[in-house]
């Protein structure tokens, strides 16, 4: 494995810098140095650092065989690349169209585990296991000599048996994988005294057929006195990530649901991960792009052009709302980067007026509004974001019909798609909206944060116009402000 991490890292040295100048690069959220990446893996705070693991193909911007890109960072903003953390090198995780795909990661007695799906054909077809990696340093791994240490029960599609997501309670330690059986999604539960031999518990959770026929990347935690299952479900129409909550008993293994919800109602979320911080935080991040929505197999955008495809969503903390329902929030951390702030206390928008709205150079910002429902007559607000040269992408508030509309068919020449979610407005006075905006990006946080949208646009810097617009009748907005966000280099 070592002479393979050897091989990527002296690719990556030479064709970084070129990359790094790329005109849709992102400014503030977190890309690979080269090439291609996609789930956020083994995410964990450990001996005092972040650490985020990632799939990663260094050798181009395009899926092909899986490493594990590797980064650190003490805020969750400024990241320093290290070297890739695992390559494939193995009998169980080489297969050129395979490799070491997606998992996570847990500390016991000091080193750091990661565990993780191994894909390869020894003459059955792609064969999936699971396997294990341990590191005294964090930063150099050895694959255990026992892999893989589980292997698809029988019944169980070996092709879609994978992403182990590891946990531990009293001193015993659990895992819950995604699986296929018989066309159905299941989310199955192993057990361990020692992380290394590993025993099958239970089906934690299964599909009927209406979450789909497999859970990609599923995840599991508790908050508060509740339990969440988190997973992005294939063959279940628009959703791209969803979530379960509900009850878990440790003597069965059975989780029980009495909630869902979804993630991220945008199209460009998807293989989020979620880890519990030194803070006591439930926080996740996502990988901002989505399978079913990327127009050109061959082709995966602009990005793909200058030589990267993928990054991540914002990290984002999780909490429990009314209902059981989840809230996800921007961390805190991301107001060490606002820069340049405007403050409007109040504006009317009238009817077929729109009105410019400052935030930063209008690419890379954060704006957030409160849209004054008590004092508004208009049956919906529009945003427009990236606006410039007949292009924009707009977001709906649609108060008549209680929905929020994301629409990106005019907004970079490229990007396709209109994402819609249910707003629940209880007689709540204020509506409030928070945007992030990055080179390539946009993020909607509406409700504070019951319902998030996210969207890749990749516009050019000039389009950069923000403007507000009521259909009919007058809008009043409150506390509007808009910050210019301050673009970190690369480490």
């Amino acid at each position: 494995m070592k002479a393979a991490i050897d091989r990527a890292q002296k690719y990556i040295d030479e064709h970084a810098p070129k990359v790094r100048e790329a005109s849709m690069r992102q400014r503030y959220h977190f890309m690979g140095p080269c090439g291609w990446i996609n789930d956020p893996n083994g995410l964990i705070y450990y001996k005092g650092q972040y650490h985020l693991f990632y799939q990663f193909n260094p050798y181009s911007a395009f899926w092909s065989q899986m490493y594990w890109g590797h980064a650190v960072s003490e805020d969750m903003l400024h990241w320093k690349q290290l070297p890739p953390a695992l390559a494939p090198s193995e009998s169980y995780d080489a297969h050129p169209q395979g490799g070491c795909f997606s998992g996570s990661a847990i500390e016991k007695d000091g080193r750091l585990y990661l565990v993780y799906t191994g894909a390869a054909n020894l003459g059955k077809g792609l064969e999936q296991t699971q396997n294990i990696a341990v590191s005294s340093d964090g930063i150099h791994f050895e694959k255990y000599e026992g892999n893989p240490v589980v292997t698809a029960p029988e019944g169980v599609a070996i092709d879609s048996f994978r992403d182990p997501k590891v946990w531990e309670h009293n001193g015993r330690y659990y895992f819950v994988c995604a699986a296929q059986r018989e066309g159905r999604a299941q989310a199955l539960l192993y057990r361990s005294d020692d992380l290394l031999h590993w025993e099958f518990f239970n089906v934690l959770l299964e599909s009927r057929g209406e979450w789909g026929y497999m859970w990609e990347c599923p995840d599991f935690f508790q908050l508060g006195d509740k339990w969440v299952f988190l997973c992005s479900p294939m063959g279940a129409g628009e959703r791209t990530t969803v979530y379960f909550v509900g009850d878990f008993d440790y003597g069965t293994g059975k989780f029980t649901y009495t909630s869902t919800g979804e993630v991220d109602w945008g199209l460009d979320l998807y293989a989020p991960q979620t880890f519990l911080d030194h803070q006591g935080r439930r926080l996740m991040f996502g990988w901002a792009n989505e399978w079913e929505w990327m127009r050109y197999w061959k082709d995966w955008g602009p990005t793909f052009r200058e030589g990267w495809c993928g990054s991540f969503s914002l990290p984002r903390e999780i909490s429990l709302g009314e209902d059981d329902m989840l809230i996800f929030s921007p961390i805190a951390e991301l107001n060490q980067l606002r820069e340049t702030p405007t403050l409007v206390n109040s504006m009317k928008i009238d009817p077929g007026r729109a009105r410019s709205v400052k935030a930063g150079d209008g690419v890379a910002f954060e704006l957030s509004f409160s849209l004054d429902l008590e004092a508004s007559e208009s049956s919906s607000v529009l945003l427009s974001l990236r606006k410039g040269a007949g292009r924009e992408l707009t977001c709906i508030f649609d108060l008549e019909h209680a929905e929020v509309r994301i629409d990106r068919n005019n907004a970079d020449g490229w990007g396709k798609g209109v994402s819609s979610s249910p707003l629940s407005l209880r007689g709540e006075p204020l509506l409030d909206v928070r945007v992030y905006s990055d080179q390539s990006s946009v993020e909607l946080f509406v409700g504070n944060g019951t319902n998030v949208h996210s969207m890749n646009v990749f516009a050019p810097s000039t389009q950069n116009g923000i403007e507000i617009a009521a259909r009919d009748g007058i809008a009043i907005v409150q506390d509007v402000r808009g910050y210019g966000m301050k673009s970190i280099p690369a480490a």
